[in-house]
């Protein structure tokens, strides 16, 4: 059995690692160059490092060949010439690394029974499709490639691999970057982030024949795209020239869609590169002749990372209040609920509805200005309620046979005594779980979901589908995100980050952001005692509420902004 950890390994990576630095001292290439100079049909960021891996050395073991292969994946410019050096030229020319990237924490061969046949053992951290969709496993997550050798000219070569690589995971964290390709709501009014995983040095191919395949499994039905499915790319590159991105469609699709479409395709693909440091703009084109894109003022870009208001809700003598800029006021044109003794409240971000439990949670109340509250539904538990910018309020408990439900009610502008539209949805994924937070996304798509079970909670980051008008229909197999934690809250950060922390009235909490585009959690500084956490627009105006008062994260401590009020909510 030969490790990955051997002085042979560790020498290389340390030769690997001086690489690094002296390119990355090396000075920055120009944002655009001359007029008509095309970047590499694979462009992408043109400063990510370069790896150089060694070639096959004459007398290796079967062995040595298959580590040797696998740490050739990190070579991947001009199609991973190196790695095929260690393939027997029929498997050379079959083998296809883009398939699948497989990230692993720690490998070693085992030999099999078989002559010549070897497993290659990971301990697995990520898998990265070959559209960037990154999938995370925890520590201890086996996965075992099967590896045929026969010898070539005296020399052992690999004659039968599986397509794709596999890389150290500190390999990854240097080759590959995180980058959002951009989908809408049903609407067409939000953008929606859709993070995939890329070669940074080859992105803007990868991002657009990604966008042509659709959104994430956990987002398919919950988001939309302007791009028609079958379209497909006319040519397999995306040149950029002169800081224009030259996207070539299939002809047929392209004409046949409406202006607006198009117009809408040219916003999804120029959000979609906007972080790309040689795309200046976007041009679609037809069998590689330019298809002029008229902006007649009917298609508005559509809003990213939406913002919430400054304000927020809390509870203060047994009454709702608004909180903000450190004062306490009432809610205007609100009547007292202070004899239902409202918890969790929330309040809608596009009108001036509210909901809130009652003392002991059990049943939800929604109240607007100048009606009295209204009863919205008694479970013997209830999540905390959540709205959308569409002004549905959502919340989470267990139905009439035990299951857990997730209900939504849109209560705004419906008179005293008539029927609230209502939505019952009971996903499979949920069986068995209590769900313990449930928190909307800014643009409504998304649903952040912490459940619990067997005493372990998981956070996991749900798609919202949708009927036609607009109600909701069903949730999506989420995505889960790995926490060192067992929390019971969360909060959306931004579009792409969530805080959550285990609340105690006595302990010591430790909340951590949790991102989609990244596996670590961020601890940030722990706080004795924190039974609620808010957030606003951003990392920066992240609030927590103890006895002590109200907290406002401020660099890496907390600062005491208020005494008095309770669970105070940003809306949403």
């Amino acid at each position: 059995m030969r490790f990955l950890c051997t002085g042979r390994r560790r020498a290389f990576v340390a030769a690997l690692a001086a690489l690094m630095v002296l390119l990355a001292s090396c000075a920055q290439i120009p944002r655009s160059g001359p007029v008509g100079k095309s970047q590499d049909e694979g462009a992408g960021n043109p400063n990510a490092p370069v790896f150089f891996p060694a070639a096959p050395r004459a007398g290796s073991t079967p062995e040595a060949v298959i580590e040797d292969f696998y740490m050739a994946g990190s070579g991947y410019e001009d199609d991973y010439p190196v790695a095929r050096q260690y393939l027997t030229q029929a498997q050379a020319v079959t083998w296809k690394p883009d398939k699948r990237a497989i990230v692993f924490r720690g490998a070693h061969v085992v030999k099999t029974a078989v002559e010549n046949e070897y497993l290659y053992e990971v301990d697995l951290a990520y898998t990265v499709d070959a559209d960037g969709i990154a999938t995370q496993f925890p520590p201890g997550t086996k996965e075992t490639i099967p590896v045929s050798l026969e010898k070539v000219e005296g020399e052992w070569r690999i004659s039968k691999v599986p397509d794709g690589t596999a890389i150290p995971e500190e390999t990854f964290k240097v080759i590959y970057g995180a980058f959002p390709i951009y989908f809408y709501d049903p609407t067409f009014t939000y953008a929606v982030p859709d993070y995939r995983w890329f070669i940074k040095k080859k992105t803007v191919k990868s991002m657009t024949s990604a966008l042509l395949a659709g959104p994430a499994p956990y987002l398919r039905g919950a988001v939309v795209s302007a791009f028609p499915s079958g379209m497909k790319l006319a040519r397999e590159s995306v040149p950029v020239v002169s800081g224009a991105a030259q996207v070539d469609l299939s002809a047929k699709e392209l004409f046949d869609a409406s202006a607006e479409d198009r117009q809408r395709m040219q916003n999804q693909l120029a959000l979609t590169f906007r972080g790309q440091p040689d795309v200046i703009n976007v041009q679609l084109r037809a069998d590689q002749d330019l298809v002029r894109v008229e902006d007649n003022g009917t298609v508005l870009p559509p809003v990213v990372d939406k913002n919430v208001p400054a304000r927020q809700i809390a509870v203060s003598n047994g009454d709702l209040v608004r909180y903000e800029n450190n004062r306490v006021s009432p809610l205007p044109d609100i009547q007292s609920v202070a004899g239902l003794g409202p918890h969790s409240p929330a309040e809608s971000p596009v009108s001036q509805t509210v909901a809130f439990l009652n003392g002991d949670k059990t049943t939800l109340y929604s109240i607007e200005p100048g009606q009295p509250a209204r009863q919205l539904t008694t479970r013997s538990t209830l999540a905390g309620p959540s709205f959308s910018p569409h002004d549905w309020v959502w919340t989470a408990g267990p139905g009439a046979s035990g299951n857990t439900e997730v209900v939504a009610f849109k209560p705004t502008g419906v008179a005293p005594g008539m029927a609230v539209p209502t939505a019952t949805i009971s996903p499979t994924w949920l069986s068995g779980r209590t769900i313990k937070d449930f928190r909307i996304s800014r643009e409504g798509t998304r649903a952040l979901v912490i459940s619990e079970a067997n005493g372990k909670s998981v956070v996991q980051v749900t798609g919202i589908v949708r009927n036609a008008d607009g109600a909701p229909k069903d949730l999506t197999t989420p995505i889960t995100l790995f926490t060192s934690t067992s929390p019971d809250q969360g909060v959306w950060v931004n579009g792409s980050t969530v805080a959550v922390m285990a609340s105690s009235a006595t302990a010591t909490v430790v909340p951590e952001l949790l991102s989609l585009t990244s596996g670590e959690p961020q601890q940030l500084a722990p706080w004795d005692g924190l039974m609620s956490l808010s957030a606003g627009n951003g990392a920066e105006q992240i609030y927590g509420q103890s006895t002590a008062g109200i907290f406002q994260r401020v660099g890496n401590g907390w600062e005491l902004q208020l005494k008095g009020p309770t669970e105070p909510a940003f809306p949403g």
